[in-house]
């Protein structure tokens, strides 16, 4: 371990970037230094000798002075926990490195190179948790020379009004010149010495040629017992998890054939470890030095597409061969691999010592190879003998890729990926677009391999290009794609691979169609101030638990869980504590079963993923997964009478008032995982005295300090937990981190030496709970003009193995649906016990429910956008969009919180709170308070006390009685017990103060704190507040507007805008609660359109780490995002009139789902007005049929949490009516009615149930119209 902390590990799979560095190498050949990004935990040491590493406390410090990054990062509030700071300013460093290294002309001094755009993408494949983004994107932007001042959000360097002059002056300023990071001119030598590195057994190779590797190899393959690895970047163990234990490393990187890069007229040439970001460069200036605009298509489409793969931090690092050697070898779902198959790439192969040139194809679908098979070379021929297909000549070449994905940029897989390379020619006898070479490409659908469709080219290669023959082609291709057993959502990849080829061959069969374009009076409480120690946390200074330098003889623990689950236990069961580990009975897959500990982290996951766990399933009945399990065996907590909500009004009454009335409706929410940047992470320390120092990353350090004693068998005040901050907790480390510091503890005190440990991602992931999923079924009675009379609720709750927080839930649902006027509001709920891992409290504790029930019309120009996106709709056939409005309010309670101010010989001021610093600003407001309420002495200096307060870590021993963090309300609680404080030790300094001799003249502060010890005052004061009865419990209020667009053919959502109304009262301080509002929201986008934590049939989570678990990023949040805070009126039973913002902004985000919603229905009109009414079977309905085509079936999803399908056939609009369609049209009434109760019911397994009945129900209809006309119907399938 180093002295430097900023670099953070947080997955140890390149998907966070908390963990990014700067990394410089000098290239000997072009004698030109090299700055890119790299993911520091995927990063080899020897594989960095010669180089040289930056970090985030290279560019600047306290003592040095600041980085404008950081002094931008901190004033723009663009650090919560701080977890991910470290990480962004490395980023959008090297973005500011690059930038100037560039021809272009810097025209605005000041400012860098960059663009708005380029400054946004250089974080692209860094996550946060908290911010929103919105507050890092100004941060960047603030240094792009095309920037609009007006345009930055929200910061500490100008006000409201204040001209560009005063901002540009405020801003701290950059200088492109100056350099941060110089390359040592010894390295520059060095580069040149020995190549070979012996480090404990394991060598590490350089070799200068291709040569070099065959000798290797054969000197290698001599030895017994030995494995070889082939490096570049070594990212493929970010998604393979290879566990170290190869004893040769041949490093592949400086080998001239390989990482050389060569063009001519026929096509490129990149070296197999050329990095993606080299080979992207290349391809962009082939695309601009290009002999002919066609080149220019091929090069450029492919480049773009390969922006796309991964992060830049990993293309820096990721070679184009590695890329397509995972491909072949462990069938990785690559995009590279896809989209130069389409272009018709080759390969140059080292295999032994032949060299072999082979297709893409050819080697794809050859047999996995060895390590002796080394790719040299790969070739992307050019395309310059056509020019680029144009609708006005009807010919030329068209190239397309494509790709559907959870997310459009950053670390993230695709659903399925293709590319399209097709030479068009035009007949001249029937008009017709002709296809004379066609090349289709499809990878990454849950296949081995990407492939061509070889069947669907033969049958379109010298066909003239009509509907008819287009959508025969697509019958044949959704034969083709067939994903493989166990593939996730394979009927959605399938209906994307028809409609990437749909996309791809329309516009060669019709005209396309027009597109539409789219308060001084608390001073210093309620100013904009910005969060204390930003600074800190962006440079790197900041301390987390992992951090904590390691004490002498440290070890380092890990966690053994059990893969599967097992005992099983119906009826009703009453509240119990968690066991720290399992018993001889496993409750739920995942569950802990030991730690084990070992001299290093690594050595301790290593030994802890080598457990073998032997089960009896003697007599095992299947695991209760779902709450239909729980209620079907009966297996329910007992929720205690006094947490049971109380009913309101008389249902039956309601529901027989009511004109119109909803039986039964049925809404599913899954789960949800917290996605902290920082693991659950502790340092146990064995003290004098039998007695024990944790320190914890936790929300709760006393429940912490409670569960460790009984453990130990210790009274509490042998055990000492201490907080400092936590990187990101949203609910998850307030219960569920007691077990990995007990166990910490538990080690420490048997073995009397320090025990630490941090829980790698995926193991976090298994055992976090997370939020509760839910399935609720209700019944409503309402009036004519919507006036709802009734509402009954069926609420089942997975609890999970353990009850945890869970017998609260009812109260603070139902509490929140009270306030709504329903008529007669009834329900039933039930805590289901199931074989998961106990879920627990997470952000708005389910609370995202309500918005599903109440839509509110607001303003933000609502009902004029209604109607431009009605136009926009009508305008254009595959996109869609949709608009909604949500109103929330949220209960929320204030909670009983110590606090403790000092005031110390020099007159600062120490603080301590009950409350956790999480990054939501506690301390800041904390500080804020304290100055405020000592200001009321009134002497020179009491008015500018903010920077001379500081607040300490929570200790259990210094301040008790601390509580948890939770509930929104935790700084208002703290900030209301420092002024508690504050008031006691004014009561003291001012009686003081009048007993000063009036000869003294003003009394400064610092004069005024020396007479007072010199009078043995008490300068410090601690109380515990406890809120009156009347103000526990309060309201917020809040709406918000979304409007959305999707892409029909492939399911793929953006967020045009958002505009939130939040109702904050008298905010404590406007920026860190913007930042809470902000990312409250992102964080419900997730839950509502992203977020899915899976597990298998087992019970154990399998959405475990960032490959398969995806959280917003830049790129997916609103394009335009308003929040506008309402400063309520003085309410003198709130803390200062203030109101929470961490929470309740979270509900807002089901107005996104709603208004995917909507824009799917439109979609749906769409169909129904192409087919008509299809209500009776009387010919003479359809007036307007004359023939029935073939169509796309492709899937809509909004969120895979509820699976509803319905399917329509498709009448287009033609001329005359046709009698002998009647019988026809009784046929598909008569056939859809049957299967209607199968296939509008929710299905387990859509994709399977579905795919056979759409496939039976074409093959009837087919039948049926076979004899009335050539062209058949079609039947669309929706989810």
């Amino acid at each position: 371990m180093t002295r430097f902390t900023g670099t953070k590990l947080s997955c140890g799979e390149g998907g966070f970037g908390a963990c990014v560095v700067l990394l410089s190498k000098y290239d000997p050949v072009r004698e030109k230094v090299e700055d890119f990004t790299v993911s520091s935990c995927l990063t080899l040491l020897s594989s960095v000798n010669g180089c040289s590493i930056t970090t985030t406390e290279g560019l600047g410090n306290i003592t040095d002075g600041f980085h404008p990054i950081h002094k931008r990062i901190s004033g723009f509030h663009a650090s919560q926990c701080g977890f991910c700071t470290p990480g962004m300013c490395m980023s959008l460093f090297s973005a500011l490195v690059n930038a100037e290294k560039t021809p272009a002309q810097n025209l605005r001094p000041g400012f860098s190179k960059l663009t708005e755009s380029e400054a946004e993408k250089a974080i692209s494949g860094n996550l946060c948790r908290c911010t929103g983004y919105r507050p890092i994107a100004d941060a960047c932007k603030s240094f792009a020379a095309d920037v609009d001042m007006e345009d930055l959000g929200l910061n500490s360097f100008w006000k409201k009004g204040d001209s560009e002059s005063v901002k540009l002056c405020n801003l701290p300023s950059y200088d492109p010149g100056n350099e941060i990071c110089t390359f040592p001119e010894f390295l520059k030598i060095k580069i040149k010495s020995k190549i070979l590195r012996d480090l404990k057994g394991k060598c590490w190779y350089n070799p200068a040629s291709v040569e070099e590797i065959e000798h290797l190899m054969e000197s290698i393959e001599s030895e017994n017992g030995t494995s070889v690895k082939l490096v570049v970047g070594n990212t493929s163990t970010g998604y393979y998890k290879e566990v170290d234990h190869y004893n040769h490393y041949i490093n592949l990187r400086y080998i001239p054939e390989l990482s050389t890069i060569t063009s001519d007229a026929t096509g490129i040439e990149i070296g197999a470890a050329v990095t993606i970001s080299d080979a992207i460069q290349a391809l962009e200036e082939g695309a601009n030095n290009g002999p002919s605009s066609t080149g220019n298509l091929v090069f450029s489409k492919i480049s773009d597409h390969m922006k796309k793969v991964a992060s830049e931090f990993i293309r820096n690092s990721a070679s184009l061969g590695g890329n397509l050697v995972m491909a072949q070898r462990k069938q990785f779902p690559s995009d590279i691999a896809t989209i130069l198959l389409a272009a018709g790439s080759s390969l140059i192969i080292l295999s032994g010592s032949k060299r072999i040139k082979v297709t893409l194809e050819e080697f794809l679908s050859s047999p996995p190879c060895n390590t002796k098979t080394v790719i040299l070379s790969i070739r992307i021929p050019s395309w310059a003998s056509m020019n680029i297909f144009s609708s006005q000549s009807g010919s030329g070449l068209m190239f397309e890729t494509y790709r559907a994905a959870p997310r459009p940029l950053g670390n993230t897989l695709a659903y399925l990926n293709a590319a399209f390379l097709a030479e068009v020619s035009l007949s001249k006898v029937s008009g017709c677009s002709i296809l004379e070479r066609l090349q289709l490409a499809f990878g990454a659908y849950g296949t081995k391999h990407a492939i061509r469709v070889r069947k669907v080219e033969e049958f379109l290669i010298g066909r003239s290009l009509s509907k008819d023959v287009l959508l025969y082609a697509i019958n044949i291709l959704r034969a083709t794609i067939i994903p493989d057993e166990g593939t996730s959502s394979p009927a959605y990849r399938s209906s994307l691979a028809v409609s990437f080829l749909f996309d791809f061959l329309h516009p060669l069969t019709e005209v396309s169609t027009a597109i539409l374009n789219d308060g001084l009076e608390f001073h210093p409480v309620g100013q904009p101030t910005k969060k204390a120690g930003v600074e800190n946390q962006a440079f790197g200074e900041a301390v987390y638990v992992d951090d904590i330098p390691s004490p002498k003889d440290c070890l380092h623990g890990a966690m053994i869980y059990l893969p599967k689950g097992g005992k099983n236990v119906g009826g009703m069961t009453k509240f119990d504590t968690d066991p720290l580990f399992a018993d001889g009975l496993a409750e739920f897959a995942g569950q802990m079963l030991g730690f084990v500990v070992a001299d290093t982290q690594k050595h301790a996951d290593m030994a802890a993923d080598s457990a073998v766990v032997e089960y009896d399933t003697e007599n095992l009945e299947p695991p209760i997964l779902s709450v239909e399990d729980a209620v079907s065996r009966s297996s329910f907590f007992e929720v205690p009478p006094f947490l049971s909500p109380k009913q309101v009004g008389d249902f039956s009454k309601g529901m027989s008032d009511a004109n119109h009335r909803i039986i039964s409706a049925e809404i599913k929410l899954g789960s949800q995982y917290f996605f902290y940047m920082e693991t659950q992470t502790a340092l146990a320390v064995p003290d004098e005295d039998n007695c024990m120092v944790v320190y914890s990353s936790t929300q709760a350090p006393e429940n912490t300090q409670i569960a460790i004693a009984k453990c130990l068998g210790l009274p509490e005040h042998n055990v000492r937990v201490i907080t400092r901050r936590v990187g990101g907790g949203f609910g998850g480390k307030n219960l569920k981190s007691m077990a990995v510091a007990t166990a910490c503890a538990v080690a420490a005190h048997k073995l009397r030496r320090p025990v630490r440990a941090y829980l790698n991602r995926k193991i976090d992931m298994i055992m976090a709970g997370g939020r509760h999923p839910m399935k609720i079924i209700y019944s409503v009675g309402f009036k004519s003009d919507g006036k709802i009379t009734a509402l009954h609720l069926d609420i089942l709750i997975n609890a999970g193995a353990f009850l945890d927080i869970s017998p609260i839930i009812p109260d603070n649902m139902v509490g929140s649906l009270k306030k709504y006027d329903w008529g007669a509001l009834s329900f039933d709920i039930n805590i289901c016990k199931t074989n998961l891992s106990g879920k627990t409290a997470m952000r708005a504790r389910d609370m995202c429910r309500d918005p599903l029930f109440v839509r509110l019309a607001i303003s933000s120009r609502f009902h004029q956008r209604v109607e431009e996106i009605r136009q926009f709709n009508i305008c254009n056939k595959w996109i869609k969009r949709g608009i909604s409005r949500v109103p929330i309010f949220y209960e929320v309670k204030v909670r009983l919180t110590p606090g403790k101010v000092s005031i110390l010989n020099d007159g600062s001021v120490v603080v301590e709170v009950g409350g956790i610093e999480l990054g939501q600003g506690l301390w800041t407001k904390v500080k804020q308070m304290a100055a405020f309420a000592l200001s009321p002495i009134e002497c020179d200096g009491s008015r500018d006390l903010l920077e001379r307060v500081r607040v300490i870590q929570t200790d259990t021993l210094s301040l008790v009685q601390g509580g948890f963090t939770a509930g929104s309300t935790t700084s208002e609680s703290s900030c209301e017990a420092v002024r508690l404080c504050c008031a006691a030790l004014v009561e003291r300094l001012i009686a003081l103060k009048e007993t000063l001799p009036e000869k003294m003249g003003p009394v400064s502060w610092d004069t005024l704190i020396v007479q007072t010890h010199l009078q043995s005052v008490n300068l410090s004061a601690s109380t515990f507040y406890v809120p009156d009865f009347s103000s526990m419990r309060y309201l917020n209020y809040g709406a918000a507007v979304n409007e959305v667009e999707i892409d029909l053919l492939t399911g793929a959502t953006s967020i045009l805008q958002t505009d939130i109304v939040y109702d904050c009262g008298q905010s404590l301080n406007p920026a860190v609660d913007l930042g809470q509002i902000e990312g409250a929201f992102v964080q419900g986008v997730g839950f509502f359109m992203m977020d899915e934590y899976l597990t298998n049939s087992e019970g154990l989570v399998v959405s475990d780490g960032t490959r398969n678990y995806k959280i917003p990023t830049i790129d997916t949040i609103p394009r335009q995002f308003n929040v506008e805070m309402l400063n309520t009126g003085h309410h003198k039973k709130r803390v200062l009139s203030s109101k929470a913002s961490g929470e309740p902004p979270v509900l807002m985000a089901a107005s996104v789902h709603c208004a995917t919603r909507a824009a799917i229905k439109e979609a749906r009109k769409q169909v129904l007005s192409w087919s008509g009414s299809v209500s009776g079977s009387d010919a003479s309905s359809y007036s307007s049929i004359k023939h029935f085509f073939i169509y796309k079936m492709f899937y809509l999803s909004i969120k895979r949490r509820k699976k509803r399908t319905y399917i329509f056939v498709q009448f287009p609009s033609g001329s005359s009516p046709h009698q002998e369609f009647a019988p026809v049209v009784r046929i598909i009434n008569e056939f859809l009615m049957m299967l209607s109760q199968i296939l509008i019911q929710p299905l387990e397994n859509m994709s399977d149930i579905l795919f056979v009945h759409l496939i039976r129900i074409n093959y009837l209809l087919i039948k049926c119209f076979s004899k009335y006309h050539h062209n058949y119907p079609y039947v669309i399938g929706y989810p």
